[in-house]
């Protein structure tokens, strides 16, 4: 399976890959159409103080992602899902990712209703949205995940929009249904220029809550990146988190190249720091035909608080329909 799991950005196909792949959509019927994916890795694991390394090769996650587009602004998306089901048990298993229902309003104004995945985070929850192989592994932290309940989005213009989600949980269980303790989540969206993205969250649920902001820019080939993060109460104390990343893309052809750098660390209530972790990561890929893109990485992870450090290789193989 992979080594690092990624929370983040909402009902979104897929940002631009590292050399982009075909991902049409399918037509079953007329209004229904199907979208998908699968997702294999090889993950060599070599960390200080380890006899050997640790080897493993996995079907991470196959999906299959059914929308309908219904009359007067309606329409449905399912998402189906074999893979882990974020229960943390490791087991693999077929589950309802997503299922929602969205009303657009009018042309500025849509609601959405149903379990849909947060919109936080710059790098998404799915592999098709990574530049890379592994995600930093700091989104439980500072990210939104999977969530039950209300959202609505305003377009104000092509360069501004906002976005205001009421869940039953934030962070974590998606399958929550108590509606005592809601979270909230807001988020501005903005594309000033042509190229330039940036956005920026608050989340607030009980005792916890979180910022993230994070631009993107797009020129002839590269896209850069970059990320910060704050965040309290993750732990369930009075903690306090921050991290941040940075990444640079080029895609020419069929071939791409990605450099990132993250770190984050969390100070206990009493200001001593419990954890922190950083990491860099080089990720070279190739399209092989429209639907099948392979990626490389190797990625070398520091932990200073237990002074381990850890190497790790890994090869995807990404089937898109």
């Amino acid at each position: 399976m992979k080594y690092s799991t990624v929370r983040p950005t909402y009902f979104l196909t897929a940002l631009l890959l590292t050399a982009p792949l075909c991902h049409a959509e399918i037509e079953i019927a007329e209004g229904i159409s199907a979208t998908g994916f699968i997702d294999m890795s090889f993950v060599s694991t070599d960390m200080d103080g380890a006899e050997d390394s640790d080897n493993e090769f996995s079907v991470d996650q196959v999906e299959v992602d059914i929308t309908y587009q219904g009359a007067e602004g309606v329409s449905a998306r399912i998402d189906i899902e074999f893979g882990e089901n974020g229960t943390g048990n490791g087991e693999d298993e077929t589950f309802i990712e997503q299922a929602f229902i969205t009303k657009q309003i009018d042309k500025s104004f849509s609601v959405t209703a149903g379990r849909f995945l947060s919109y936080t985070g710059w790098e998404t929850e799915e592999p098709t949205g990574l530049y890379q192989v592994s995600g930093t592994g700091y989104a439980p932290v500072f990210y939104g995940f999977y969530q039950q309940g209300v959202s609505g989005k305003y377009v104000f213009n092509k360069a501004i929009s906002v976005t205001l989600s009421v869940v039953n949980d934030l962070f974590a269980n998606p399958t929550e249904s108590d509606t005592n303790n809601l979270g909230s989540e807001i988020g501005i969206h903005l594309n000033p220029v042509e190229g330039l993205t940036a956005k920026a969250f608050y989340l607030s649920e009980t005792d916890r809550n979180s910022l993230n902001v994070w631009s993107s820019y797009e020129i002839k080939g590269f896209t850069f990146a970059a990320e910060y993060n704050i965040a309290e109460g993750t732990t369930g104390l009075d903690d306090e988190s921050d991290g941040y990343l940075l990444m640079a893309n080029y895609a020419s052809g069929d071939y791409g190249i990605t450099l990132r750098y993250h770190a984050y660390e969390t100070e206990d209530p009493t200001g001593q720091t419990i954890t922190d972790l950083s990491a860099i990561t080089i990720a070279p890929s190739l399209k092989v035909g429209e639907n099948l893109q392979l990626i490389a990485e190797f990625r070398m992870d520091s932990d200073d608080i237990n002074d381990v450090d850890t190497n790790t290789f890994a090869l995807e193989a990404l089937f898109t329909f």
